[in-house]
């Protein structure tokens, strides 16, 4: 059952093993923060609720709405904390999750390179063929990166389509209809496109594994100006779909998951998370936006 309604409840440990299985934390990175990290295993939770990252505003919702456990994508904490009190923005929110009771649980880079994670589902969005891993890791189909199920980022063949095709197949699954991209000299964002590479967040560091792959064209969350640079100089195109539309979308489609698995609690995701990064029009000095 998605939201609403007096559930009977189920022990948690029955929603860790789904999330191990669906995303098993042995992919996560060794400097990552994962799995359960507010909470007692013993409990019982009626209540689920799925983000990208956990804010103040996550922080109201989840208690206003009497949730037991949120399933963030970006831990929290993510680094050790010294002290639990309310002196800073991190250990404040955990204070008033646990005093409200809510556990805390994250997979992050685990989901990103699940066989059915967040880079996968762009892959698949994208509708590319023979998707394979740019940095294969874990269990493998053969011995090459194009067999290999689980691992960072993804790549595949495009059947020569354009990036303006590519970014209209985006739009479609992440509800966005404006991206940032790099179209470097001599290329055309309505010339075909034969290779792809994804990297969800942050996955600017992936540019040389996808030249390395052939690709002509990355999807990523982010990048920096330098990396930016570099695909130009390498001629291959970068579109940037920024950080939260390239994972808020899948906590979605977890929730949906949770809910299927797990039909007698309550699931739902955020429902105030925004991006929290806007986009405003100016010109000679007055906000576009404001007419």
């Amino acid at each position: 059952m998605v939201c609403g309604g007096v559930t009977p409840g189920i022990p948690l440990t029955n929603i860790l093993s789904t999330l191990g299985q669906f995303a098993p934390l042995r992919l996560a990175e060794g400097w990552d923060n994962v799995g359960l990290l507010v909470g007692d295993r013993n409990s019982e939770i009626h209540r689920v609720m799925t983000c990208l990252t956990i804010t103040p505003d996550v922080v109201e919702e989840a208690v206003a709405s009497k949730a037991d456990l949120i399933v963030a994508h970006h831990p929290l904490p993510f680094k050790p904390l010294a002290k639990l009190n309310t002196d800073s923005a991190a250990s404040g929110m955990l204070w008033q999750l646990a005093r409200a009771g809510v556990a805390v649980y994250s997979a992050h880079t685990a989901m990103d390179s699940a066989r059915q994670g967040i880079n996968q589902m762009l892959a698949e969005a994208m509708s590319l063929d023979d998707i394979g891993v740019l940095d294969p890791a874990g269990e493998s189909t053969g011995t090459s990166a194009s067999t290999t199920v689980e691992g960072s980022g993804r790549f595949g063949k495009a059947g020569d389509v354009t990036m303006t095709q590519i970014l209209h197949r985006l739009g479609e699954c992440l509800g966005a209809n404006l991206f940032r991209c790099v179209v470097p000299p001599g290329k055309d964002a309505n010339k075909p496109i034969k290779r792809v590479a994804v990297a969800c967040g942050s996955g600017g560091s992936f540019l040389p594994l996808a030249d390395r792959q052939g690709c002509d064209l990355m999807v990523t969350g982010e990048a920096t100006f330098h990396t930016c640079l570099d695909a130009q100089n390498r001629g291959i195109g970068l579109v940037l779909l920024g950080h939260f539309h390239s994972e808020r979308f899948a906590m979605e489609r977890l929730a949906e998951f949770l809910a299927h698995e797990h039909d007698e609690i309550s699931v739902w995701a955020s429902r105030c998370e925004t991006d929290p990064i806007v986009e405003i029009a100016v010109k000679d000095g007055v906000n576009l936006s404001d007419r």
